[in-house]
Order: structure tokens, then C-alpha cells, then sequence
């Protein structure tokens, strides 16, 4: 059985598109950083933009709703339990990125900016 050979061409349009990928990555973690920026939600200096998976954070809702979420940085496949998590670079996962337990904290979502109360935030050992 003979195998493909790859020519140069190739080679250079995978190099392309894996540069292209890491644009894009480094676009969107720019565009989050600005918009942080332009709300008001950015962490404290020196701590990283988004908490590491595995976190923990209690928050109340505009509604009075309190909920306990775990953070996730990939979304594989949702489960059932889809509440109980949040990613680490959606729109409430940023905004919370360096508060602390007792803040207000805003963040942007598709029905307009929203406001929760963190209660509780328990990084993974």
C-alpha cells in the first residue's frame, strides 16, 4: 500500500493554519482583556484573567437566585447538570476572575449587563 506523499505545499498550508489558530486564540483572548477593560471588571494586578478550572463560586443572581457553580475551561459535552458549571472565559467567568467573596459583579450578557453577588469562591487545591 503506498502512502500519500507530502509536498511542500502541504506542509506549508497546515503551518498556515496552525498559525491562523494560534492568531485567532491570541485575538480572542485580547478582545476578552479589552472588554474586561471597558467594564470595569478587570482582577486584581497580577493574578490571571480567568480562575483555574476546578473552582468553585457561590453567586446570587439579580432574581435572588443562588447557585453554585464549578469552573470548566473546555465544554466537551454537556450533561445534564449544564447549570452547575460555568466556563472559565464566558462573560460571568471573566467578570469574576480576581473579586473576591462579598463584591458585586457586573458582566455583560446577551439580554444586557447583569449584576451577581459573589458569595463564596473556593480555588482547587
Amino acid at each position: 500500500m503506498e502512502g500519500r506523499v507530502e509536498t511542500a505545499t502541504d506542509v506549508g498550508d497546515a503551518a498556515d493554519g496552525v498559525q491562523l489558530a494560534e492568531q485567532i486564540g491570541l485575538t480572542e483572548r485580547r478582545i476578552a482583556e479589552l472588554d474586561e477593560l471597558l467594564h470595569g471588571t478587570v482582577p486584581a494586578s497580577g493574578q490571571d484573567f480567568m480562575l483555574p478550572d476546578g473552582t468553585e463560586v457561590t453567586v446570587r443572581f439579580s432574581d435572588g437566585e443562588v447557585a453554585t457553580l464549578r469552573v470548566i475551561s473546555v465544554v466537551v459535552q454537556m450533561s445534564r447538570a449544564e447549570d452547575d458549571t460555568l466556563t472559565a472565559d464566558s462573560p460571568l467567568g471573566l467578570a469574576l476572575a480576581g473579586r473576591q467573596p462579598g463584591e458585586r459583579v457586573a458582566y455583560l450578557a446577551p439580554r444586557g449587563e447583569q449584576h451577581v453577588d459573589l458569595l463564596a469562591l473556593k480555588l482547587p487545591e
